[in-house]
């Protein structure tokens, strides 16, 4: 379910109030759709957005800089999906301690409370579901050759949790559940890191497939990514039999579902984390008060479905009509 913008009272007047929305990158759909929210929801309440975004996914350093910027110019909170969750947290600090309220959107700092709040997907979540979907539609799941196309080598938190959350649903042994790659059951063929964009996933694909040509199962950490690994099966002649997931919900992606190219993906809500975030900002303004957490989580949970129109029992899932009708880029 979808959180409520009912979450957090509307102040009556945000007039000079500055904020700030720091995204991995501004080419992915999903931080467009981001920054479309986040900036609706500025004009909406009479807030200043300042929007920034690294060069690539996994641009700590634009980031840092970007939030340097932000404290210089006093704003009131800062919105920020972090490339290097654990990196960051020395620059966030500072800025806290000029009592600027941040917050975390997608991806969880590292450790989690160096924010002052957590607005996103549960990502462990949105990871377990497409990994008991995929162990209940593979043939002789026992057996499979999985691979894993993750995030990027600094293993941000949202990357570790979605692939460890799909090693949980697919009944492996994650081992450390804060890192990914030192799991030791031999259906892991490999992993290798996409920058979570689609030339990222052809190229992780095929040197997976160097490795174990008969793989039958791609974990993706996003549906661009998942693209690519399509392409890579299509010029291998594997296209047919191979069952690849996905997360995101984007309707590029949801349409690749529709088409057969993904067979399922775990769909989250980036313009309700952009709108709940200003919304915060906007009352953190006004009262002084900082968002509470969703009951038993550390953090605001802002809702995920997985999408297919192959549902297995015991998975919950929407189909894909319903997954363009929330559908995001």
């Amino acid at each position: 379910m979808l959180a409520s913008g009912a979450l957090f009272a509307v102040p009556a007047s945000a007039a000079d109030v500055g904020a700030c929305l720091i995204t991995k990158t501004d080419i992915n759909p999903f931080f467009v759709k981001m920054k479309e929210g986040a900036t609706a929801e500025a004009q909406k309440l009479g807030i200043r957005l300042s929007s920034y975004a690294g060069k690539v996914d996994g641009d700590h350093e634009s980031q840092v800089n970007a939030i340097e910027t932000c404290i210089a110019d006093g704003v009131k909170g800062i919105l920020i999906t972090a490339s290097d969750t654990s990196a960051i947290t020395d620059v966030v600090k500072r800025a806290r301690d000029r009592g600027i309220l941040v917050i975390a959107l997608d991806t969880p700092l590292d450790p989690v409370d160096a924010a002052d709040a957590t607005f996103a997907t549960d990502n462990f979540e949105a990871g377990r579901l497409i990994g008991a979907w995929a162990k209940a539609s593979v043939e002789d799941p026992e057996n499979a050759k999985i691979a894993m196309l993750d995030l990027n080598e600094s293993q941000p938190t949202v990357g570790v949790l979605r692939d460890q959350g799909f090693l949980e649903g697919f009944g492996i042994d994650t081992g450390d559940e804060k890192r990914w790659g030192d799991e030791t059951d031999p259906r892991v063929v490999g992993h290798e890191v996409t920058q979570g964009n689609e030339e990222g996933g052809l190229r992780a694909m095929e040197n997976l497939l160097l490795q174990d040509p008969e793989i039958n199962v791609v974990y993706t950490i996003n549906e661009p990514a998942a693209a690519g690994a399509y392409e890579a099966l299509q010029s291998a002649g594997r296209a047919g039999d191979v069952l690849i997931v996905s997360v995101d919900g984007g309707c590029p992606g949801v349409k690749n579902v529709q088409d057969g190219v993904i067979g399922a993906t775990s769909q989250q809500y980036p313009l309700d984390m952009a709108r709940l975030g200003i919304q915060a900002i906007a009352k953190f303004a006004e009262t002084g008060e900082k968002p509470k957490t969703s009951e038993g989580l550390d953090f605001t949970n802002t809702g995920v479905n997985l999408v297919t129109d192959k549902p297995v029992d015991g998975v919950p899932s929407i189909p894909v009509a319903e997954g363009l009708d929330r559908c995001w880029g």
